[in-house]
């Protein structure tokens, strides 16, 4: 209680300094450095999130899936197939699929555009002040304010607005219907291939000119639906989806450093969103554990 009512006090003569971040790396599946902040600043990112989320939450589209209520990767998937069968007609048509990835994303988040588009909703310079502390509070090596910490929580309401900007762009400016994004990774869907392939002039334009970020040039990828996928961890065809090789190999290593229940389980549960059974075999055929429904 006297820490909170310290931070209280703090925020209310405005002499509130952001601590300094813990960092550590974790290789899940790729190297990502987070920063960890102080249990007195998570307090505070807790307590703003909760307040602007609710507020944010209606502003965005609803084919945007990351960190938000009732959404999640699981529901991205399914909007993304539910796409596919709309556009090719029941999969008797071409369906053509655009997917693009963002470079370095979170470490590119300019911090002068993200208070920008915040004071564009919050009137209130009180608000602003403190938002600006805390999205001040990190910035990358050699490069002032650009990034923002993977490890805050808002960092992750953060991100989805300075996105919003793009969504709104792909839905007013650009009049795409078939459009989902999970974070930075996003997939255009349509029956004309070379539609899609005239879109990625004006996504570049938009994202570096607008939000100084930058398409990653060895993830932009145009395909048929019936070739096969790749989107947020599952290989995606017309009747199936199969695991990513990547994942499908992490996934065995995992089990095999740490052969545990809740392990197995965890991904067992995993593999119940897509096609799998041989998969769900082969690990019962390695592991014995108590009865597990298949």
């Amino acid at each position: 209680m006297d820490n909170l009512l310290d931070l209280h006090r703090d925020l209310k003569n405005k002499t509130y300094r952001h601590s300094k971040y813990e960092s550590f790396v974790i290789t899940d599946p790729k190297r990502r450095l987070i920063h960890k902040a102080s249990v007195r600043d998570r307090t505070l990112h807790r307590a703003l999130y909760r307040i602007l989320y609710s507020f944010f939450d209606k502003t965005f589209i609803s084919d945007s899936f990351s960190c938000r209520n009732e959404k999640g990767v699981h529901k991205a998937v399914d909007r993304f197939r539910a796409f596919a069968y709309q556009v090719s007609q029941n999969h008797t048509r071409t369906c053509w699929v655009l997917k693009c990835d963002i470079k370095q994303f979170f470490w590119s988040i300019d911090h002068r555009i993200l208070i920008r588009i915040l004071g564009e909703y919050i009137p209130d310079k009180n608000i602003i002040w403190l938002l600006e502390k805390i999205i001040g509070s990190f910035e990358t090596k050699n490069k002032r304010n650009i990034g923002l910490p993977l490890g805050n929580l808002t960092s992750q309401l953060f991100s989805n607005i300075y996105m919003n900007q793009f969504d709104q762009f792909v839905k007013h400016k650009l009049h795409i219907k078939h459009y989902v994004r999970y974070a930075d990774d996003f997939v255009f869907l349509s029956d004309d291939k070379t539609s899609l392939k005239s879109l990625i002039p004006a996504i570049r334009s938009f994202l570096l000119f607008d939000l100084h970020l930058t398409l990653h040039p060895n993830k932009i990828f145009l395909k048929t639906f019936t070739s096969g996928v790749d989107f947020l961890g599952w290989v995606h065809f017309t009747d199936h989806r199969t695991l990513r090789t990547v994942t499908r190999r992490r996934m065995l290593q995992r089990i095999e450093s740490h052969p545990t229940k809740e392990t197995f389980q965890s991904y067992f549960g995993l593999l119940g969103h897509g096609n799998a059974k041989k998969l769900k075999q082969k690990l019962t055929s390695i592991h014995t554990l108590p009865i597990i429904s298949l």
